[in-house]
Formats: C-alpha cells, structure tokens, sequence
C-alpha cells in the first residue's frame, strides 16, 4: 500500500510541472564526435610530439553538444549554451522572430532578440501548446481551445453532438438485403 502512495504522489508532482519541451541536439551528434576522435587520433599519437592539442576539438563539440538546449514550460523558457542559462518567463516576451534560415529568436519587452538553441519554426505548435497560449500558433495546426492550459477550465470543449447517443444502423443480412429481427 505504501508504494500506491509513492506513486501517487510522483504522479501528482509531474500533473503540477505540466507540459514541458525540451529542444536539444539530437544524440546522434555524439557519434559524429565519437568519428572526430578515431580520425584525430593517429594524428595525435603519431610520430610528431605535440599534437595532442588536436583533443581539444571534439571535447568542445562535446560540451556544446551536451549543454546547448532551450526548455519550454509552463513558467517560460530556459535558454543554456555553452557558456550560461537564461530564464525567460512568458511574462516578459513580447513575441517571437523567425530569421530567413528558419530559426527562432525570443523577443523581450525592450525589443531585444535573444535567439532559442535548437529551436526552428516547425516546433512553433509546440512551443504555443506548452505554453497554454501565451504564445499564438501561427501555424494554425492548434485550436485555441487546444492551447489553455491543464487544470485551468480551459479544457478544450467537447462538441455536445459526440456525447448525443445515434441511433445504431439496421442490420442487414448478408443475402437478402432486408434487416434482421
């Protein structure tokens, strides 16, 4: 009984996060990384000292690979690169930019952009659907009433005539065409 209620309650702690997206790299990336090391290695460890700087090159692509990202939740954004993080509230975005290589910037009440790691204008639906509607899809792939969020009131309404029970089909027979008794 005691596990019920463990469950219970993670499960109650991950409906309060609600929605969340997290736009990263893809994980493929570290076998590109892991083709860097095998190519730079007999270089490396060749016959001319000094080389091994060469190292350097796929640990960064490492790190950049591992830590570029941007998160979307219910709260806002959360921007990290290389070098640092940023929290981005809702609140405090007027909009979003799109750049002619179909990539997202952020932009702040004072007009400046900040551009989203990871972020292009196909995962837009999605960026609006977690953030409840704070964000419009100008896409159009979602309804309004498919952008408030959980828990809310603002459960998308379900048309009246889906919950009305329709009269069931007479059956026919498989010979003669005329309906069963």
């Amino acid at each position: 009984m005691h596990h019920f209620r463990v469950a219970e309650k993670e499960q109650d702690q991950r409906a309060d996060e609600g929605r969340k997206a997290v736009f990263r790299i893809p994980s493929t990336a570290y076998l590109a990384i892991g083709l860097l090391i095998v190519c730079v290695t007999p270089v490396a460890l060749g016959e001319i000292n000094g080389f091994q700087w060469l190292y350097i090159f796929p640990l960064a692509l490492l790190v950049f690979v591992a830590r570029t990202r941007t998160v979307a939740t219910k709260d806002g954004l959360q921007v990290r690169t290389v070098f640092g993080k940023r929290d981005l509230p809702w609140s405090a975005l007027k909009g979003l930019a799109i750049t002619d290589k179909a990539r997202v910037r952020a932009v702040l009440g004072d007009e400046t952009q900040i551009t989203l790691p990871t972020v292009r204008t196909r995962h837009l639906p999605v960026l609006a659907l977690v953030s409840g509607g704070k964000i419009k899809d100008p896409s159009g792939v979602l309804k309004d009433e498919e952008l408030r969020s959980p828990g809310t009131g603002g459960e998308p309404a379900e048309p009246a005539a889906e919950h009305e029970p329709r009269e069931a089909p007479a059956e026919t027979g498989p010979s003669d065409g005329e309906p069963r008794a």
